[in-house]
């Protein structure tokens, strides 16, 4: 059995007998003690204390059952607070009732945990686990403030009236003894103020331990020398056509232990969500993906990887990853492409006709003038406005002034001296490969005026001697569509075919179809079938800018 086999299982083993004693501590605090123990108790240990050993039996087993799952994430605080709760918990049924079976079975959890420590290595947010002891602090001051004036001003609700030292008194009492210290209202308003003070300290308590638990955000971009070693690495070995996206400002870069090969992420709750395969040398990428697992592990997070190539899919579950088909891009060959013949013929008529008209494409070198970024951002505007979305991200550019003055872009004039559509370009670096981006238009255009940029587009790079055109990802195309598919992609397939009339999938496929291009599969790495939804919502999140409305209309 391999070490990390071994680890998961004694994870799984403590995670549910954390349960268990949560369990266990709360069926405990509700059931009368045995009679013997009791009697003899009673002589030693007085009735306040015993009551109290009763709440912190409860209170413990609850919060337990909430830990039980984060000891699963590994997380640092949660090992923690469970070692602090079992040493009250197992002083808590000693002290009220001598319970000693209940003491013991936390005695043997703790000795488990505390063998185990090194496992425990996720870290938490260090701003959320501030404002967690924070907000805890401020609980207790607020609900035992709240409750003294609450008793002291509130004369007549209950079966006595307050003076402040008992005010404070019977608030404490509230927390501390199982009876209340013979609380009892008179009226509806007195039952509820009573049980507001409970209310209260639930709410603040939980959510000051979910900030504890959270997992590491990144508050900042990538600096800057991290910026230049991520650039280097990508003009040296990026081959993909997402090579170029990977430098956009959105992305964070884990650095493998070598420094050859890097990894651009976007990191959203629960998940890291890369874009692409590592980029670097072939031999360094099991080593980079390994410690990215290991890297992501220690901040709470789940590793993806979005739209890899087919290549290495295999490393990837020999890894421990699971795989998933979502998509296919659309690779255009250039050397074999012309307008010639019957390949040509759905182009020619637009092509013929539009140049009679009078319009025009254009090439503009970097670095772009702000007059041209000027006059394209009124197109991209009315565009977006046109199709009611919005900018996406992580795997798409956006309209980045700082991003589009880098890069090369087709514009198509029209008679009248007007952008009637533009297109940006990427290189892919180490392949003869060239990938288009963003496609933005006016909302009045004239028929085949995308024909006339895209075939104006490859002949460009054709006469440029480009091998091949990348016309990107044709989303969910081919997934699900063969008897050998898995389930999950049967259920992407039947979204395909279902969510076709709001988004046009087959639409878009159809018109890159056209081309004739070659397609290749995509796919998105993911750690299990659990963690699946964590990293979608992530990816959503990643590609949205954290809009998640946006992300449902149509859009960019």
């Amino acid at each position: 059995m391999n070490e990390n086999l071994k680890t998961q299982i004694g994870l799984w083993i403590v995670a549910l007998f954390t349960g268990l004693v949560g369990v266990i501590n709360l069926l405990s605090a509700v059931t009368p003690n045995l009679y013997g123990r009791n009697h003899w108790l009673k002589e030693v240990v007085p009735f306040e204390i015993r009551a109290t050993g009763h709440i912190f039996a409860a209170l413990t087993g609850f919060v337990l059952l909430a830990l039980a799952t984060n000891l699963l994430r590994r997380k640092r605080v949660a090992w923690l607070l469970t070692i602090g709760l079992l040493i009250i918990s197992i002083f808590s049924h000693l002290l009220k009732g001598l319970d000693y079976e209940e003491s013991l079975i936390s005695v043997i959890l703790l000795v488990q945990l505390v063998m185990m420590r090194h496992v425990f290595t996720a870290k938490s947010d260090r701003p959320s686990i501030a404002r967690g002891v924070r907000v805890l602090f401020g609980a207790l001051l607020f609900t035992l403030a709240y409750g003294t004036i609450g008793f002291y001003l509130l004369e007549g609700k209950f079966s006595q009236n307050f003076n402040w030292r008992d005010a404070i008194l019977q608030t404490l009492a509230m927390f501390f003894t199982e009876d209340n210290w013979g609380l009892q209202p008179k009226t509806r308003f007195g039952e509820f103020f009573a049980n507001s003070i409970y209310v209260i300290a639930a709410s603040t308590i939980t959510f000051a331990i979910v900030m504890l638990l959270q997992p590491v955000f990144v508050r900042s971009s990538a600096t800057q020398t991290e910026q230049r070693k991520a650039k280097e690495i990508v003009q040296q070995y990026g081959c993909s056509s997402l090579a170029a996206l990977t430098l956009l400002s959105d992305k964070s870069y884990y650095f493998s232990p070598s420094g050859r090969s890097t990894i651009a992420y976007v990191p959203k709750g629960r998940a890291a969500i890369a874009l692409g395969d590592p980029i670097g040398p072939i031999e360094d990428r099991t080593e980079v993906i390994v410690s990215f697992q290991q890297f992501c592990q220690c901040n709470d997070w789940y590793p993806a990887f979005y739209q890899i190539l087919p290549d290495d899919v295999e490393l990837y579950k020999s890894l421990g990853f699971k795989a998933l088909k979502i998509g296919e891009e659309a690779i255009v060959d250039l050397k074999a492409f012309t307008l010639q013949g019957k390949a040509g013929k759905n182009f020619r008529p637009s092509i013929n006709r539009l140049t009679k008209l009078g319009y025009q494409i254009e090439f503009y070198q970097p670095s772009i003038t702000d007059d041209l970024l000027h006059k394209i951002k009124a197109v991209s505007d009315e565009w977006l406005k046109s199709v009611q979305g919005s900018e996406k991200r992580f795997s798409l550019g956006w309209f980045d002034e700082a991003y589009l003055r880098k890069c090369e872009i087709a514009v198509v004039h029209t008679p009248d001296g007007q952008i009637g559509a533009f297109a940006n370009l990427l290189p892919e670096y180490q392949l003869n490969e060239i990938t288009i981006d963003m496609m933005r238009h006016r909302q009045s255009l004239e028929n085949g005026t995308m024909d006339f940029l895209f075939v104006s587009i490859l002949q460009h790079f054709k006469e440029k001697d480009y091998n091949s055109f990348n016309f990107g990802l044709s989303a969910l195309a081919g997934v699900g569509e063969t008897l050998e598919s898995r389930r999950l992609e049967r259920v992407l397939h039947y979204l395909y075919e279902h969510l076709n009339r709001f988004y046009n999938f087959k639409g878009l496929h159809a018109y890159k179809e056209k081309f004739r291009p070659r397609w290749e599969p995509r796919y998105l790495v993911y750690p299990s079938l659990a963690a699946l939804p964590d990293v979608v919502v992530a990816l959503i999140r990643a590609d949205s800018g954290d809009r998640l409305l946006d992300y449902f209309k149509p859009g960019a």
